[in-house]
């Protein structure tokens, strides 16, 4: 892990915006400069499903969210600012704390967690999952 102290700022921002979701979501990663959360068991495809991660990379943290890869059209509504920051599909990277990117980024995570609540992937009462790490 690199020693910047930015990139762990932004780390440690960016998992406190999944943080907050572990309660409902199987925690499968959580270590410095890794965190990954996975839904619990889906009976549809008959395995956990990747939710979200946060990692730090050489030259940015990188900020993964898997709702996006379902339901493509909530990029939409992404400011220019957000969508500037992203790479493939549903990874965003950032350098430094960006306070106003990261609360635009949590409201996409909350809808993306209705989403999948929605859909089925998350049940409305978390089953017993595993942790690691």
């Amino acid at each position: 892990m690199p020693g910047n102290r930015e990139f762990q700022a932004v780390f440690e921002s960016l998992r406190d915006i999944l943080k907050k979701y572990e309660p409902r979501l199987v925690v499968l990663h959580d270590k410095p400069g890794n965190y990954y959360l996975n839904t619990p068991f889906c009976e549809k495809f008959k395995k956990e499903i990747c939710f979200g991660a946060v990692g730090i990379k050489k030259n940015y943290v990188s900020y993964y969210f898997m709702p996006i890869y379902g339901c493509p059209e909530m990029v939409r509504g992404l400011s220019p600012e957000l969508k500037a920051r992203m790479q493939g599909k549903g990874c965003f990277n950032f350098k430094e704390v960006d306070r106003e990117l990261f609360k635009e980024l949590a409201q996409l995570t909350k809808a993306g967690f209705d989403r999948f609540k929605k859909a089925g992937f998350i049940e409305t009462e978390k089953k017993s999952g595993r942790q690691t790490d």
